[in-house]
């Protein structure tokens, strides 16, 4: 029998399971005290003075855009190797996502690029941290002053990542998490808005519960709103989760460390950017760039390794193409990295032995497909 090693698992613990059948044993299933408490931790691990817990990354990303007033004639600057909610989130209040291209070390957001894409039109810059490291905030930041730019963190891949000692998420009008179960911490399913705006607060709080005013009466809606709202259940989930971020963090610091014992310096394969003097790195998953990376694919999982292709190009998906006309050659930083990157199996409770399995195999078909070219 092939032993098989999964992409990723969830640290899930005794107390989280305990957290959630307490939780089943009241009365408040949503819009409860699990939620308020959630929000209140979440928003002071960041540093920011509102948090807003919502059903997903994705509805976080919306709501940052209408609580922002980005709509129809509007352009959004991000970055198109990225999770692709973060375009879309864009399309849903009719705005147009302007990709700018990427970093070959850090594949985050060229800034440079970025000030080439701005146009009358340009609203706002989705900031994305990706794979957990952190961007270059100052220099976004200068760019959205000079050009009066609102600025969206996409920190879904990022907590507890830290830029010049402060965490990312503190930085701009609006920042998001995700806790999807791949993510660092999870909640099952669900997202959350932190801020320090209380007007972004207040719209977010109302857009995710049909519209409803921070004060107004039971069904009492003031404006148009959506189902977002997240449940006490996975909210008591996240209260745990978020007890002990700082070891699920450690935990896996210490994987993606065990993964570089064993590949760096590896002739074809590139290993993953760590942390430097100015900024930490929260290990979301584990990217190397490999030869031919179809091939290596296909053997690793043929192996037991289940592995992934960690981004594809947003501008070359087809809705995007046949949208906008967008193609090969547009970005082609983003291109020559997507065309190069997998994600290896990686969680927090990885143990040496299944790392160590892992990288045996990468290693073999490394091997094979450099004795093929």
């Amino acid at each position: 029998m092939i032993r098989k090693i999964p992409l990723s698992s969830p640290m899930i613990e005794q107390d989280d399971i305990q957290a959630v059948v307490d939780v089943l044993k009241t009365r408040w299933l949503s819009l409860g005290p699990k939620v308020m408490e959630f929000e209140e931790k979440f928003a002071k691990y960041i540093g920011c003075k509102y948090a807003v817990a919502v059903n997903s990354g994705t509805s976080a990303l919306h709501l940052c855009i209408k609580s922002l007033g980005i709509g129809p004639g509007d352009e959004v600057i991000t970055s198109p190797f990225t999770f692709v909610a973060t375009a879309n989130c864009a399309l849903f209040e009719g705005a147009t996502p302007v990709f700018a291209d990427i970093e070959l070390d850090t594949y985050n957001i060229d800034p440079v690029k970025i000030e080439d894409k701005i146009t009358d039109k340009t609203k706002a810059i989705i900031d994305v941290d990706i794979f957990g490291v952190p961007s270059n905030k100052d220099a976004i930041r200068a760019i959205a002053e000079k050009h009066g730019l609102k600025v969206i963190e996409d920190t879904a891949e990022a907590i507890g990542a830290e830029y010049k000692e402060k965490r990312v998420g503190s930085f701009f009008d609006c920042s998001i998490f995700a806790f999807y179960p791949n993510k660092q911490m999870t909640t099952g399913e669900g997202g959350m808005i932190v801020t320090d705006n209380k007007e972004i607060y207040e719209l977010a709080v109302s857009y995710r519960n049909q519209g409803r005013a921070v004060d107004s009466k039971w069904l009492d809606h003031v404006r148009l709103g959506y189902n977002y709202r997240l449940s006490e259940i996975n909210s008591a989930l996240g209260i745990t989760q978020l007890s002990k971020i700082d070891k699920i963090l450690d935990k896996r610091q210490k994987v993606a460390e065990e993964y570089n014992r064993h590949l760096n310096g590896i002739t074809g394969i590139k290993t993953p950017i760590e942390s430097t003097q100015d900024f930490k790195v929260s290990w979301f998953v584990y990217v190397i760039e490999v030869i031919n990376k179809e091939m290596f694919m296909k053997r690793l999982t043929e192996k037991g390794i289940q592995c992934a292709d960690y981004f594809r190009p947003v501008h070359l998906m087809k809705f995007y193409r046949e949208k906008f006309g967008f193609k090969e050659g547009d970005y082609p930083i983003c291109e020559e990295v997507a065309a190069k990157t997998v994600a290896l199996p990686f969680y927090s409770n990885m143990t040496k032995e299944d790392i160590d399995f892992v990288c045996q195999k990468v290693i073999e078909v490394n091997n094979e497909i450099q004795n093929l070219t």
